[in-house]
């Protein structure tokens, strides 16, 4: 399978740890040279630096808030500095928190939006001129298997990132005349810090420990476990790469069989 990624640039948001991390080690290793970001420069660097020692790639590394338009434009011409353009971008960035529709306020309903909505609107919009000029590109973003069925107490989550894998659907056709290709990919329970702090809270409000919890989620995952950071990212890097040419709009689940619906 030809992948045909080497030295292409990739901007990876929320790329410190969890999924966003394994996804720009997985770029690195196919030789793409990745610009990743976090909240704060330090983390981003530290990151950074544990790809480059076991890759050898070139990477570049940046504070950025995404939730700030100032920062994701720094994060971005900082990039094109670097690295002359940007041919893949994947929009990431923590959750919001837990708790059920009704308990949050006007401004935690905003945050959440621009947390995970205007963030990745505001990343498209800053790469598309690039990808354009430089003969196409690739997006994908991640949202959650909240999107197929919303997940108790995560109602923020839930609802906002349905958004996110509209506009994904909706960028696919309006970019495609751009040969920038949109699709969007589902994670299920992957083993992150996220997941084991949704855990830590559910096993708290249950009054169970997290091994029950745990046992509890793996009895509905019909591949009874957790699946890998390194196996959502390599997800990610084929909708990337040159393998899913004629792939656009698409959303994949990577999710052992979590989602039961068709």
């Amino acid at each position: 399978m030809q992948l045909n990624l080497t030295n292409k640039v990739a901007m990876v948001a929320g790329a410190s740890r969890g999924l966003g991390f394994a996804v720009a080690r997985a770029l690195s290793l196919e030789g793409v040279k990745v610009s990743m970001s976090s909240r704060t420069p330090e983390a981003a660097g530290a990151a950074a630096e544990r790809i480059r020692k076991e890759t050898g790639a070139e990477i570049f590394s940046a504070g950025a808030d995404v939730c700030s338009a100032e920062a994701l434009t720094a994060w971005h011409k900082a990039t094109l500095d670097r690295f002359g353009g940007v041919d893949l971008l994947y929009t990431n960035s923590g959750g919001p928190a837990p708790g059920p529709a009704l308990k949050f306020d006007d401004a935690s309903w905003q945050k959440a939006f621009e947390l995970l909505l205007l963030s990745a609107v505001r990343m498209v919009r800053l790469v598309v001129p690039s990808m354009e000029a430089r003969g196409g590109g690739a997006i994908v973003f991640p949202t959650s298997s909240a999107v197929r069925e919303p997940i108790g107490n995560l109602a923020l989550s839930s609802i906002v990132r349905t958004s996110v894998s509209s506009l994904a659907k909706t960028l696919s056709v309006e970019l495609a005349p751009k040969k920038i290709r949109v699709n969007h990919l589902i994670p299920g329970r992957i083993d992150t810090d996220r997941v084991r702090e949704i855990d830590d809270d559910n096993a708290r409000r249950a009054g169970i420990t997290v091994p029950e919890q745990q046992k509890k989620i793996f009895s509905t995952i019909p591949m009874s476990r957790y699946g890998d950071p390194a196996e959502f990212a390599s997800a990610a890097v084929f909708l990337f790469s040159d393998a899913a040419s004629y792939v656009t709009g698409a959303s994949l689940q990577v999710d052992g069989g979590l989602i039961r619906g068709i």
